[in-house]
């Protein structure tokens, strides 16, 4: 993750932009393309020309959603000279709200093209899930019912990480969505959640002063901790469970491998507060990469 003692770049420069794309956390859009193309090598119908436009407007959406966030957030509240996570370009003076938000503009128009193109591959149904991707992205942190400010960011991870981004990429790929595709969207779009929980659970006292009503303002740091601990119970719980139904042999067991790192971080979740959970966040970044690593091999290597 970024660092606060990093030397930052000019404004309006190239690095600027690199750092408003939040680069580390673009992990979350690659795993479900990762993990949806392994589904569909497994079922023979890898398509890799529809599985790489699937990453690559995957990809645009998330980093068309970073812009509008850091846009919003800034001109909100939320986002001050008292801010503990990475920096922002809008808060730290590298780029105007108004450059972000046209960077929103552009980031979408080139999402929407690959979508004209997976459009004409997979049929109409690209459609719907390209314009509900696209209104999410927006609607994470604007309008007049901002998601991530009304306690909703985590569905919103949950939905369009998880389910949507592996459930398309597979139906991009084979015209359909086959049930093992659905039971691995639930862990990838949990994992991404989980470093949501990280953000907000740091966040939560400068969040409730710019009205931000994230579930860690809502309920707490007790409820934080109680959902990160469910969403690691239920990303190893998920392979194991499919391994109990047959589902890929042993290989589907890979991500189990990630259970010490997990305690790990855990255990560095209950101990640290404020910006001593930035470590944090980067890890779970990494656990989301790991993780997604392993099943993806563990779906190739059963196919």
């Amino acid at each position: 993750m970024a660092s606060d003692a990093r030397a930052l770049p000019a404004p309006d420069s190239v690095g600027a932009w690199l750092l408003a794309t939040r680069l580390p956390t673009l992990a979350a859009a690659a795993v479900p393309v990762a993990i949806g193309t392994a589904v569909a090598y497994r079922s023979g119908g890898a398509a890799w020309g529809p599985a790489l436009a699937a990453l690559v407007g995957a990809l645009l959406i998330q980093i068309g959603t970073n812009f509008a966030n850091d846009a919003a957030d800034h001109d909100r509240g939320a986002d001050t000279e008292t801010r503990l996570g990475p920096t922002r370009a809008v808060q730290a003076g590298l780029l105007s709200a108004a450059q972000m938000r046209r960077g929103v503009v552009v980031a979408f128009a080139l999402a929407t093209l690959v979508g004209v193109y997976l459009t004409a591959v997979a049929g109409w149904p690209v459609i719907a899930i390209g314009v509900a991707s696209l209104i999410a992205g927006w609607a994470y942190t604007n309008g007049p019912l901002p998601l991530a400010y009304n306690g909703l960011g985590d569905v919103f991870v949950i939905v369009f990480f998880g389910f949507v981004a592996v459930c398309g990429t597979v139906f991009v790929q084979l015209g359909a969505v086959p049930a093992l595709a659905a039971w691995l969207s639930l862990p990838v779009g949990l994992l991404a959640t989980g470093i949501l929980v990280v953000n907000n659970l740091r966040d939560r006292h400068t969040d409730a002063a710019a009205n931000k009503r994230t579930l860690a303002v809502r309920f707490g740091r007790g409820f934080c901790l109680f959902e990160y601990a469910l969403i690691l119970l239920i990303a190893h719980g998920v392979p194991l469970t499919l391994w109990l139904r047959g589902e890929g042999g042993p290989w589907m067991l890979l991500p189990l491998a990630t259970i010490p790192f997990s305690l790990r971080i855990f255990v560095a979740l209950v101990r640290r507060d404020g910006r001593a959970l930035n470590p944090v966040l980067g890890a779970t970044a990494r656990l989301l990469i790991v993780w997604g690593a392993l099943a993806t091999i563990g779906l190739v290597l059963a196919a």
